[in-house]
């Protein structure tokens, strides 16, 4: 069987909730105890300065490391928790279960629920990502959207190398691998498995499972 544990697709050593992925089989698997996690944070949101205009619904549930840039008009709402220098741009929204690590961007429009950023992780213009999880330096071209729905509301399967594996997962996006990079109006299908280092041209429908340092055009 093709390794699909976490360590295939992250490197964990600097990502502050590695935890979150202990005896995980499957990256998908962390979305359990991340949420587990969010239920427990007490939220410092309406401690902090913030601009006028920003939009905080349970913000007793919203934890936002130092550094952050939440612009006005963005709407966050929780359980969120914010990595140190996140910046949430102007009209994001954030739809709750959401963590980032360090310096991840989540842009004008973009709307993001049930999702992980690792470290740097960028979707900073028009973006939809739903139940998925974005490595270490991967970024979304504008327009881009992580699928996490099967038309017909079934369970989502992941199919690699002619075998197929329950996700037990009604809703899963995408698994992107640290260093993915995907151009501009790219949309993966439910349960999409990157390796890292993949680049996707824009304007690309795919889903399965590809390969590290794959170019799909």
């Amino acid at each position: 069987m093709q390794d699909l544990s976490p360590d295939f697709f992250f490197d964990l050593s600097r990502f502050k909730h590695k935890n979150l992925f202990e005896g995980c089989k499957f990256p998908w698997e962390a979305f359990d105890k991340m949420q587990k996690f969010l239920s427990k944070i007490k939220g410092n949101a309406e401690e902090l300065n913030l601009p006028l205009g920003v939009i905080l619904v349970h913000p007793e549930s919203i934890f936002i490391e130092e550094d952050c840039v939440i612009e006005p008009g963005a709407y966050i709402q929780g359980p969120c928790y914010l990595g140190k220098g996140t910046v949430v741009r102007h009209a994001a929204y954030i739809r709750g279960q959401v963590m980032t690590g360090e310096r991840c961007v989540i842009g004008h429009t973009t709307e993001v629920k049930n999702a992980l950023f690792l470290n740097t992780a960028h979707a900073a213009h028009f973006a939809y990502i739903g139940d998925s999880i974005l490595g270490n330096n991967t970024n979304l071209g504008a327009g881009t959207k992580l699928a996490n729905l099967k038309l017909d509301g079934s369970e989502v399967f992941i199919r690699c190398n002619g075998e197929k594996i329950s996700t037990g997962r009604r809703k899963l996006g995408a698994i992107l691998g640290d260093g993915t990079q995907i151009g501009c109006n790219a949309v993966s299908n439910p349960g999409t498995l990157t390796g890292r280092n993949t680049k996707w041209y824009p304007c690309i429908n795919r889903g399965g499972f590809i390969p590290p340092n794959s170019i799909i055009k």
